[in-house]
């Protein structure tokens, strides 16, 4: 026989998510313990946005998150939208800004975001279990049991909010996907995502350029930003980059326009303009001059632009549109922000995110196979995660 339940839900993961469902379901009158092997709650959410939390992203759309099925994300994300978490950050008189592209950032801290899941949480009374690593998950006669420490706790309801294996420092694992498995569920292979990318080979004299920044449009797989391109001493960060790592696969090539501003013929225009100008000081005009100056040594196209013929200078604004960098790697999961792939969604239930064939086991956030774009988005399905599976429980 199994121990009668000590509550109704048992939630595991202090984070975005699982605080946002842990509120929900608490203030839904259900009896709600949230537990964390960390030693305080809401670690990812402190350091996100540079200490600032970009909380979420106004032009959240289910195009923007990458999952095998990506019509999963579309129900909960419909149901929660960045205008009901405004509303609550609102409520808490945390002021915040637009920064670039919709993302949001509160003015002050990410502390105070913490504050307020947390009071949330006290409104509905959850019991907060911190510092206490959750041992193997029971499973009998329609009851889930752990134990937290030196304490076992029970319930009919088992909630998976560990996130993913991404910045290990702060305590990340694979728990969910161990979870995931006893229970017969699939993982869609998880990579890191939203990550720095390294260079090697033909490339490596790119990574002398280090600092040096400039807006680009970057190109991988069917993704294709226009945000700043950062080089860096082992290969290639920054918005731009950070955005296509989502997309790039092991082998694949990254192309970047360094001129996104420029027409096609622009360099064939300069060429009547200013016949004794070199591509280098062309280059010189619109690009950071480390960058112009390795460039147009690439290109290999020395002397004045007259002396260059037409044919050469057009195969160089192409290069210059589509420069193909061969990434060797990933800065990997120590500088991932995200993790792509985890629980596979075809398991799981879009409206509650319960286990199809665990009647009470339900997995939210990072954990699941749905990762967003840079800017707010990843944050914004932890909140509609959460609170998708906090009003089922």
């Amino acid at each position: 026989m199994n121990s009668p339940a000590t509550h109704d839900a048992i939630i595991l993961g202090a984070g975005a998510a699982g605080m946002m469902a842990a509120a929900v379901a608490g203030q839904n009158g259900r009896r709600v313990l949230l537990a964390d092997h960390a030693d305080a709650p809401g670690k990812k959410i402190l350091i996100s946005g540079g200490g600032r939390c970009n909380f979420t992203n106004i032009h959240t759309a289910p195009d923007r998150y990458l999952s095998a099925n990506p019509h999963f994300a579309r129900s909960a994300l419909s149901r929660y939208t960045p205008a009901d978490f405004i509303e609550l950050v609102d409520r808490y008189g945390i002021t915040w800004h637009e920064k670039t592209l919709g993302q949001l950032f509160c003015d002050g801290s990410a502390k105070q975001i913490v504050a307020m899941l947390l009071d949330q949480c006290e409104q509905g009374g959850v019991e907060l279990s911190l510092g206490h690593a959750a041992g193997e998950v029971g499973y009998a006669d329609g009851m889930f049991s752990i134990a937290l420490g030196n304490r076992a706790v029970s319930a009919p309801k088992l909630v998976i909010a560990t996130g993913g294996p991404s910045i290990p420092k702060m305590g990340a694992t694979g728990f969910a996907y161990d979870v995931a498995r006893r229970f017969g569920l699939k993982i869609i292979e998880p990579r890191p995502a939203l990550v720095p990318l390294t260079l090697g080979g033909d490339d490596v004299l790119f990574r002398d350029l280090s600092g040096v920044a400039t807006e680009v449009v970057a190109s991988a797989g069917q993704g294709r930003f226009r945000e700043a391109a950062l080089f860096t001493h082992r290969g290639l960060s920054g918005p731009a980059i950070l955005q296509v790592s989502s997309y790039w696969r092991s082998g694949e090539a990254v192309a970047i326009d360094f001129l996104p501003d420029r027409d096609a013929g622009w360099l064939l225009a300069e060429k009547r303009a200013r016949p004794r100008a070199t591509v280098r000081s062309a280059l010189g005009q619109a690009l950071p001059d480390r960058l112009a100056e390795t460039l147009a040594e690439r290109l290999a196209l020395s002397g004045n632009l007259a002396d260059l013929p037409d044919k050469a200078l057009a195969a160089a604004e192409a290069q210059l549109a589509g420069w193909a960098f061969h990434p060797n790697g990933t800065e990997g999961f120590a500088k991932a922000e995200v993790t792509i792939g985890g629980i596979a969604t075809d398991g799981l239930s879009q409206k509650t995110m319960e286990a199809k064939g665990v009647p009470g086991l339900h997995f939210i956030g990072e954990a699941v196979d749905v990762t967003g774009w840079l800017g707010g988005y990843n944050f914004q399905w932890a909140w509609a995660s959460g609170v998708a599976c906090g009003e089922a429980l």
